[in-house]
Parts: C-alpha cells; sequence; structure tokens
C-alpha cells in the first residue's frame, strides 16, 4: 500500500511454473476509483511483458476487470486472477495483438519471444526481499568463477536485448 495515496497499489506477481513468465518477477499496479468497490479498479503491468491481454502501455484486460467485476471481490483475489491471467492467456480479448496472433498460430515463437521478454525485464528475484532484511548475514565472497559466470550472463542478457531490438 502507499502510505500516501491509498487508491495507489502496488503489488509483484511470481511467474507461474510452466509458462514463459516462469521464474520471473512482474510489478503490477492496481488503481481504485472513487467508486470502488462499485466499480473495479484498473490494473497495469509496471514490468515489461509480452502477453495477449497485456497493451503496451501495461493495461491489463481480464474479464473481472471488467463485466464480471463483483463487489465482493478483494484485491488478493484480483492478483490470483491475473497470475491465471499468465497461465491461460486469452487471445480472443487480445490488447496486444502480436501475441494474441502468435499464441493461436505460432505457439513455439510465442513462447520464446514471451521468455526472452522475462528474461530481459522481469529477472530481479530481489523485489520480493525486504531491503532492510539484513537477518542473511554477511555475503559470501565470490570466487573468480562467479564473476566469469556473471558476464557470461550480462553477455547473454546483452545479446537477447540485441535480438529484441531487431524484432
Amino acid at each position: 500500500m502507499n502510505e500516501e495515496d491509498v487508491t495507489d497499489i502496488h503489488a509483484t506477481i511470481e511467474g507461474p511454473a510452466g509458462t514463459p513468465y516462469a521464474g520471473g518477477v512482474f510489478k503490477v499496479k492496481l488503481t481504485l476509483g472513487k467508486d470502488f468497490p462499485s466499480s473495479p479498479p484498473k490494473a497495469f503491468f509496471l514490468t515489461k511483458i509480452f502477453h495477449p491481454n497485456v497493451a503496451s502501455s501495461g493495461e491489463i484486460c481480464v474479464n473481472t476487470l471488467k463485466k464480471d467485476w463483483n463487489p465482493d471481490l478483494g484485491i488478493q483475489h484480483i492478483l490470483l486472477t491475473v497470475k491465471c491471467l499468465l497461465i491461460v492467456p486469452n487471445a480472443e480479448s487480445a490488447l496486444n495483438e502480436e501475441a494474441g496472433k502468435l499464441l493461436l498460430e505460432q505457439y513455439d515463437d510465442y513462447f520464446r519471444r514471451a521468455r526472452m521478454i522475462t528474461d530481459i525485464h522481469a529477472q530481479n528475484s530481489n523485489l520480493l526481499k525486504d531491503p532492510s532484511d539484513s537477518s542473511e548475514g554477511p555475503q559470501a565472497k565470490r570466487h573468480a568463477t562467479d564473476k566469469k559466470l556473471s558476464a557470461d550472463k550480462k553477455k547473454l542478457l546483452k545479446d537477447k536485448k540485441r535480438t529484441l531490438k531487431r524484432l
């Protein structure tokens, strides 16, 4: 919750296993209108994601936040619905037409593209940790091989970004 504005809610959603979003951590924002809970909140991904039901602006299209809205639904239910959307995208109500078309016609290409975007933009598992929590104690010493692995990961990430720019 945002202490200064209770109508502005930020959360993180972990990408579900078995999806191209697995291992990713996605920032989500819910904006509650003046007439909430009578009307649904607006939901946005703040983390870039390639998904048929997410516009380039991050706006999320899901029936629970539109025609199926029920004032009895809570914030936790809304976030669960968004996570379920990552498992079962709905190409028929696509905000991202390219993702919807790939999902229906070339699933493997859709999966690879969504995975690549996840690898580039949603791989910060530290989002789930509280930075003020120092209970883990001192950090382990890094070895030269760790630096080499880190350099290899950076190169792989850079290559993926280059590939993405070409798309």
